[in-house]
């Protein structure tokens, strides 16, 4: 890939446990392990990261996500600690920093503190940190929650003008009819909406604890298309092999 700015966003249902009960320790790992390949070769990058909540419900004893508002705040205050601690851990290991930013949908949508959330990530960037962003579940509100982070990523990359859109999701790539389907094709690569019309695109992730789902995938490379950059969509078992070129996901292209 000749993106020099990436954001990459990662799942809830790519980083949690057996029905999404717990952190996967291995799948941060993994996920680490490609940024800093990345970062060895001179690319910028910023994670945005789902699983706040998800983090949070093991150690409050919670087997199913939570419905309410107030429990999920609950949850994703235990969980942001959790979260950012191994992510930092595992960058550690290739001695580069990680940065916590928590953002809410009111901090992209007024121009003073979208300016504010802008400043502070360039300099991050200018710094080799890899910036790692999160809905600020723990005090977001039904008015101001962005709902998810494929939403969250593609308005970031808006924001710094990056030039890739990485979704690490539990599959690998757009197909032409739900995966599990007998004949459902990839699509490697999408040039023109339209194309998309006639698609089953599905709903959330396998695991359950994902507030999102393909259309909202299709959002995110709606507005990362329409800000001149590519979108790649793949899950992380073919994540390095994708940016290296291989044909794995699909590639949404910039218009």
């Amino acid at each position: 890939m000749s993106a020099e700015r990436i954001i990459i966003k990662v799942g809830s249902s790519t980083l949690t446990g057996d029905a999404g009960t717990s952190l996967n320790g291995i799948a941060v790992a993994k996920l680490v392990d490609v940024v800093a390949e990345l970062k060895s070769s001179g690319k910028e990058v910023i994670i945005v990261t789902s699983a706040a909540i998800a983090a949070g419900m093991a150690p409050l004893g919670l087997t199913e996500r939570p419905t309410d508002l107030a429990t999920q705040q609950a949850s994703a205050s235990v969980g942001q600690g959790l979260l950012i601690a191994k992510y930092s851990a595992e960058f550690t290991r290739h001695n580069i920093v990680a940065s916590q930013v928590l953002v809410t949908g009111d901090d992209l949508s007024r121009e003073l503190h979208k300016e504010n959330a802008k400043r502070t990530l360039l300099r991050l960037l200018e710094l080799g940190v890899v910036p790692i962003i999160n809905e600020n579940d723990s005090v977001g509100t039904e008015e101001i929650r962005l709902g998810d982070n494929d939403r969250l990523a593609a308005l970031v990359l808006e924001l710094i003008s990056a030039d890739l859109l990485v979704l690490v999701s539990d599959i690998d790539a757009l197909y032409d009819a739900p995966p599990s389907q007998p004949g459902a094709n990839r699509i490697a690569k999408v040039t023109d909406f339209k194309e998309l019309e006639a698609i089953d695109i599905g709903g959330v992730g396998t695991s359950g604890v994902g507030s999102g789902g393909m259309a909202t995938k299709i959002q995110a490379a709606e507005i990362a298309t329409a800000n001149g950059a590519s979108m790649l969509l793949t899950d992380l078992a073919h994540l390095g092999d994708a940016l290296s070129g291989k044909d794995f996901g699909t590639l949404f292209t910039a218009k």
